[in-house]
């Protein structure tokens, strides 16, 4: 997410943060969101607490900002800790991070420890006297934010509930920032030690219930909670002026979110080395550790029909999808990948575009089960070809139907003011299982 100077941010020195009221909501539920990532940065859970808020009181706990571009946003300091009000109204706790910098395994590895060893010593200055009901914990990468949050859980006697987003050691894997087996089996400890604390793990796939389970044992119970959709692109998705200029005669595919190296990048530049049409084009739209290979790769190959777009604001995507041809969603099919859903997903559903899928498991069954598009094998560059190709050649008609069709599976299963109220649920039944009770 592209940002500007934070001239509308209110920063409120730390000492200070006590005196604030709770974030407005209709429950008495007080839930502390534990996110290394938010606004405004650019992802999810920023949606859902906007979601949540309709519900419950809400605050959240978060590093200072700087993905993906790797340094700390404008109008924030690494170093700073302090609290500031969102435009919205609720309370963001910031500790420190080390910025990502350009992506490489140390910098990483000392970006996310940095998030955890700064919230286990600045989180409870910044909340003290605060009490919450529930820690909530939004369990993309790094999961090792999952150890300052068990410890807040006994700081401040809350529940605790994790929604995994990626399964750890899995994905690092996977993605090849850590090959060395014993290192890996250490992660895999370290993430059963934070599991076990939860009182409910909720999972963002089906598939990835039964994995969990062998990580937190049979004490937690672990419920499936999916995605949501973008707001965004639930309410103002319509075709206007796209910030991203796409010649009308062309069928234009669209790719939006990270480029890193789960998304399989290189199955995208061999599917636009293989196609020859000329009125295709593949648009990536993002940022990410790839982004400088991507680009190499298509000035040394000379691609005319592949184009990288930049990072674009998240107000900026709902015209950029609904002037696309069709949205494209790729992963690699390394270990458990296939048990995640892209997040990216329900957006596109949202956006009411068909969709063009590379990946295997749950991601590419729901595309083939909703009819909502094409879905081909992961890392398989011809089979990706070939399904543009082939949904460049559908009637007009069949392709708003299958548009029409991820709008409506979004509408029934992925709405996000549905699935806050199911998550409001579950905090309720995690603060049963706790014994905390709530007020």
């Amino acid at each position: 997410m592209m940002v500007g100077d934070r001239s509308d941010r209110v920063t409120v020195a730390s000492n200070t943060a006590g005196a604030f009221a709770p974030a407005l909501g209709s429950g008495g539920l007080r839930v502390l969101v534990l996110s290394q990532h938010f606004w405004p940065e650019s992802f999810r859970i920023n949606e859902v607490v906007v979601s949540l808020r309709a519900f419950v009181n809400v605050e959240v706990l978060a590093g200072q900002p700087n993905y993906p571009m790797g340094h700390t946003f404008k109008g924030y300091r690494a170093t700073g800790i302090g609290t500031e009000r969102h435009p919205l109204g609720y309370m963001i706790h910031r500790v420190p991070v080390v910025p990502r910098g350009r992506g490489g395994t140390l910098r990483r590895v000392a970006n996310y420890v940095s998030f955890v060893l700064s919230a286990l010593l600045f989180a409870p200055w910044l909340t003290r006297g605060r009490r919450y009901d529930v820690i909530f914990v939004y369990a993309n990468s790094p999961v090792l934010q999952g150890l300052p949050a068990a410890f807040l859980k006994r700081l401040k006697r809350a529940a605790l509930v994790i929604w995994v987003q990626d399964l750890w050691p899995d994905s690092l894997e996977a993605t090849g920032y850590v090959r060395n087996k014993a290192a890996l089996a250490a992660v895999a400890t370290v993430i059963g030690f934070i599991y076990r604390r939860a009182d409910l793990l909720l999972a963002q796939s089906r598939g990835l219930v039964e994995k969990l389970r062998e990580l937190a044992g049979s004490r937690v119970p672990i419920v499936y909670h999916p995605n949501p959709g973008d707001i965004a692109m639930m309410e103002r998705c319509t075709a206007g002026t796209s910030a991203i200029a796409m010649e009308p005669s062309c069928f234009n595919v669209v790719f939006a979110g990270n480029l890193g190296a789960a998304q399989a990048l290189e199955t995208i530049v061999a599917c636009a080395e293989t196609i020859v049409d000329p009125s295709i084009r593949i648009i990536l739209v993002g940022a990410g550790s790839r982004a400088t290979w991507l680009r190499e790769e298509i000035a040394r190959r000379n691609l005319r029909n592949l184009e990288l777009a930049g990072q674009h604001p998240p107000e900026a995507m709902p015209a950029i999808f609904a002037n696309a041809s069709a949205l494209l969603v790729t992963l690699g099919r390394a270990n458990n990948l296939p048990l995640t859903i892209p997040s990216k997903i329900p957006s596109y559903l949202a956006a009411g575009r068909p969709i063009i899928g590379s990946l295997d498991g749950e991601g590419a069954d729901l595309i083939r089960g909703a009819k909502v598009g094409f879905s081909v094998p992961a890392e398989d560059a011809a089979a990706l070809a070939s399904a543009i190709i082939e949904m460049r050649n559908l009637p007009a008609a069949k392709r708003e139907a299958m548009g029409a069709a991820g709008r409506a599976y979004f509408e029934q299963h992925l709405a996000p003011a549905a699935l806050a109220h199911d998550l409001v649920q579950h905090f309720h039944k995690a603060l049963g299982r706790s014994g905390q009770g709530g007020t």
